[in-house]
């Protein structure tokens, strides 16, 4: 350590820029360097982006032209990724009916494996328990969020939630509490991911898009996607506390890692908005590439990265900045993002 800070001391500060932010993105122990998964849904691809180069490296076939995955995870380890096989449509139309859910060696390059849920279930979004270590994954034309194994890759229970097209979830830190946004129902759903049971049931709108919970769960956000506002949920008493005004219907949204803003995308303005978390306002708009869907913060805090799938591109915002430093070419349809680390 002391010879690093002497090396960096000694460097032009360009250059000790460049050297920590190499260090930063550097795997530790042997373990890969980090890596940005990204679901290309027109390209039927999984493609992954070295952050040190922001360029796409490499893709791995979805092996299925029918359906197309929207959403990605990565495990801890940073060593795999699981991509529910969606559908062909968009929630709520009718179409193919996606029934399982691919595995990904990230080292590889490849499909290792894959999750049969036994019937169309449209498996949308996957998320990691911090707490039990199990993968929670959407499934929506069951009304419920399955609960699988990543080691055994076995299905080990469900959460009902009680709503039609449970399309997304947060998971609150300590592994507690799951929260659901229902598009169609304009609702969502607090659950209870021990005891796998819907706590209550929360009217947001006529109809509501993407979920994210702050650093500190006292906080849950979703879009209304018939009128400019971000309901803002008290997890404490499940109520919605106050909405905050958008430029526009607002989709995905993600808090920076220090808890200060939360960053939404508005896709009708190719913006993304920053919300302060202290006020519930708007502090600034950021210009990106067209129609932005979905915001991963990189755990160091100094970028967040946006899925636009109009361009097949990805554009990486400097949060010290508040500008796009570049566009990432991506695949067509670019949407969930994840990051292996």
């Amino acid at each position: 350590m002391l010879r690093t800070k002497y090396l960096v001391a000694s460097l032009p500060l360009a250059a000790a820029f460049m050297l920590l932010h190499s260090q930063a993105l550097t795997g530790k122990g042997g373990a890969p360097a980090p890596e940005l998964l990204v679901a290309n849904q027109g390209d039927h691809t999984m493609g992954i982006v070295d952050p040190r180069s922001d360029e796409e490296i490499a893709t791995v076939d979805e092996q299925n032209k029918a359906i197309h995955g929207h959403e990605v995870a990565a495990s801890p380890d940073g060593r795999t990724a699981y991509m529910p096989m969606y559908g062909n449509v968009g929630v709520g139309h009718p179409g193919l009916n996606g029934s399982e859910m691919l595995v990904v060696s990230i080292p590889e390059r490849k499909i290792i494996s894959k999750v049969n849920f036994g019937h169309g279930v449209r498996p949308h979004c996957p998320v990691f328990n911090p707490a039990d270590g199990m993968l929670y994954v959407t499934t929506e034309l069951d009304d419920t969020v399955t609960v699988i194994d990543p080691k055994t890759l076995k299905i080990v229970g469900t959460v009902p939630t009680g709503q039609k097209e449970s399309h997304m979830l947060a998971i609150s830190s300590d592994g507690r509490r799951g929260y659901t946004a229902n598009v169609g129902p304009g609702t969502v759903s607090v659950l209870d991911l021990q005891r796998r049971k819907t706590i209550t049931i929360i009217k947001i709108s006529d109809e509501t898009q993407r979920i994210s919970i702050s650093r500190d769960n006292k906080l849950v956000f979703t879009a209304d996607q018939k009128q400019p506002r971000l309901a803002v949920i008290d997890t404490a008493s499940d109520t919605v506390k106050s909405w905050v005004p958008l430029p526009a219907p607002g989709y995905g949204t993600a808090p920076t890692m220090d808890g200060r803003y939360l960053l939404v995308a508005v896709p009708k303005t190719n913006q993304v908005a920053v919300v302060d978390l202290k006020t519930l306002e708007v502090v600034r708009k950021i210009d990106v590439a067209p129609h932005p869907q979905e915001i991963l913060v990189r755990p160091d805090n100094k970028v967040a990265y946006v899925s636009c799938n109009s361009s097949g591109e990805i554009s990486a915002i400097d949060l010290t900045t508040w500008k796009v430093q570049k566009l990432i070419k991506a695949g067509a349809g670019a949407d969930g993002l994840a990051w292996a680390s």
